[in-house]
């Protein structure tokens, strides 16, 4: 039976309100911090340390739209930069990201800090602090109610509410490897309207990142990675992606995340300095046979201002 443009809007609505009701009243005691495919581009997101690795300024802007088709779905966007700070293995970085689902809405604003240490000529150990304020907004009033009984909850929107946070990371490279650990936010913020019974609370995310790079043929490269991401009442995520680099200048891979999603990306190195990278994700959950959910997809640019050819990483994996 094939469902009418009318019939599949409404369910549409319907889904989202009980994702939302359940997903903001009581999920947010679990809540994780956004997600990306691209993480490997996105690094400095989740761990300060990596602020200033690449040894020039580096902008990056990230889009991602989750599940589209579904009213009120994920979306997140993101804009970093970082650069290190003279010759004393400083570096600096600043970061927004906007993290929306249904009527919520959140916005870091991030400052990260990072020290280096050169352990070897080709090794490096850097230690980084993330400062970052976060902005939450939650408009219940906005949410589909019964006027003979309205809900107690949904009567207070949640406005501009401010709170302070700290992270901090431990990012390890070579020119072939890194590996890091971190956790951007320390702090388990409750937010509340004394008015109100609804509350939103921050959880502690940890984040294990790894990846190495191997020449495999003079115009080849392969680059495994993974990402383990930990937040206390949600489940474990694990990533595990695949890239090949192909004459420094096209970039093809897949990704698995554990039980929930598979991915494939792309990438164009431009340029030395400019890259684009395009990522898609199907659900393997019962979410993701939905006939209104189209799947994710999220687009990465990167811009890095080289001084000179001797100043970039090779390989550019990272």
């Amino acid at each position: 039976m094939q469902l009418l443009p009318q019939n599949k809007k409404f369910l549409r609505c319907v889904f989202c309100t009980l994702l939302v009701a359940f997903g903001t009243l009581e999920g947010l005691r679990a809540q994780q911090d956004a997600q990306y495919t691209q993480y490997m581009y996105n690094t400095v997101s989740v761990n300060p340390g990596y602020a200033g690795s690449r040894g020039h300024l580096s902008i990056a802007a990230l889009h991602r739209s989750q599940w589209v088709g579904l009213d009120g779905a994920p979306k997140t966007q993101t804009l970093n930069l970082h650069t290190p700070v003279g010759y004393r293995g400083v570096g600096l970085g600043f970061s927004i990201v906007n993290d929306q689902i249904g009527p919520t809405s959140e916005t870091y604003f991030d400052v990260d800090f990072s020290y280096t240490l050169q352990l070897a000529r080709d090794a490096r150990l850097s230690f980084g602090l993330k400062g970052s304020v976060h902005m939450l907004d939650i408009r219940f009033s906005e949410l589909t109610q019964d006027p003979t009984n309205p809900d107690a909850t949904l009567q207070q929107d949640i406005q501009n509410r401010l709170s302070p946070n700290v992270g901090a990371g431990v990012y390890y490279h070579t020119q072939r490897f890194y590996a890091g650990l971190s956790v951007p936010r320390f702090l388990e913020t409750t937010h509340f309207e004394e008015s109100s019974l609804s509350t939103a609370d921050e959880q502690m995310n940890f984040y294990l990142i790894t990846g190495y790079v191997w020449d495999f043929h003079p115009l080849w490269k392969f680059k495994p990675t993974l990402l383990t991401k930990m937040a206390m009442g949600a489940p474990l995520q694990v990533d595990v992606s695949a890239n090949f680099m192909y004459n420094e200048k096209f970039i093809m891979g897949a990704a698995y995340r554990w039980d929930a999603a598979v991915s494939g990306m792309v990438g164009f190195q431009l340029s030395p300095a400019f890259l684009i990278g395009l990522a898609y994700d199907r659900e393997i959950t019962e979410l993701g046979g939905a006939i209104f959910n189209d799947g994710s997809f999220e687009v990465i640019l990167r811009y890095d201002f080289i001084r000179s050819v001797g100043n970039i990483k090779s390989p550019r994996f990272f």
